[in-house]
């Protein structure tokens, strides 16, 4: 069994990502604009504004990947993105919807003219990971609908994700960045203590991988989905929401968005307790 989309991509991931982004950024860009009350809390401590903003952060860090021009000092864990996003946001204290409508546009059109003409192997993004162009884009596309969800959430607009978008955010973005980061990056390492767990990963519509939980590391196993303490299927666009941290895993299951099967399923809600991404 070989994990999904083998952690890498190619001209056709990058053209699928481009596709997405081209779909979702003018919903997002629509959406940003219509937003009533910037100062409205959304995620955490941020306001929707602040959401708005960070979004145009990362489409600027994003494209700066994939042109080969230097990134932000990062660490990608949680604590490390909180600190770095924390300072982006306070050197940029534009708040107002329209204006970051506008930059948003323009951003994302320059990423798509820079992607257009990328022909590297690698971009060098953040903590120094080497990642397949193709998956920075699907990086970008994944903030884009975890962050549209965000600001509809917080202004009780509609945000649907298509499960094509987020099939690509998730294996053309996700699972390669979980190969290319430290195994610690994306696990709480006061949380993990001894949790060891090997999961069989069915994302519907795609493919398959093996997520190995090991005493605070994280890694994509190739290896038999025979050995595992559980099987899960799942929608993409719920297990993006639910592995983000933004729904909880009860109503995915009670709606057949998540399906949990095998001899110890009790320890995906372990495992949810363990992961931290950034």
């Amino acid at each position: 069994m070989a994990p999904a989309a083998a952690y890498g991509g190619g001209p056709d991931t990058m053209a699928r990502a481009r596709v997405a982004l081209r779909e979702v950024v003018p919903r997002l860009v629509a959406l940003v604009r219509s937003v009533p009350d910037p100062h409205a809390v959304s995620v955490g401590t941020w306001t929707v504004g602040d959401v708005a903003a960070h979004l145009a952060h990362v489409f600027r860090f994003d494209a700066d990947a994939v042109a080969a021009r230097p990134v932000p000092d990062a660490t990608v864990t949680t604590a490390g993105m909180a600190e770095v996003n924390a300072k982006m946001l306070a050197e940029d204290g534009e708040r107002a919807p329209s204006v970051l409508a506008d930059r948003i546009a323009a951003l994302a059109s320059e990423f798509d003219d820079i992607a257009s003409r990328s022909r590297a192997a690698t971009a060098a993004w953040l903590q120094g990971a080497r990642l397949p162009p193709s998956a920075v884009a699907c990086h970008l596309l994944e903030e884009c609908l975890i962050h549209g969800h965000d600001i509809a959430t917080a202004t009780g607009r509609s945000w649907p994700i298509q499960r094509h978008h987020a099939l690509l955010a998730v294996e053309g973005g996700v699972l390669p960045l979980i190969a290319a980061l430290p195994p610690t990056a994306l696990v709480n390492q006061d949380k993990a203590g001894s949790f060891r767990a090997r999961f069989d990963v069915r994302l519907r519509g795609g493919g398959r991988t093996l997520m190995v939980f090991d005493r605070g590391s994280l890694t994509l196993d190739s290896g038999s989905a025979r050995d595992v303490d559980a099987h899960l299927s799942a929608d993409p666009a719920a297990l993006m929401l639910v592995f983000i941290g933004r729904r909880g895993i009860a109503k995915p299951l009670l709606g057949g968005k998540l399906a949990a099967w095998g001899p110890r399923p009790w320890k995906l809600a372990r495992m949810l307790s363990v992961i931290s991404p950034p």
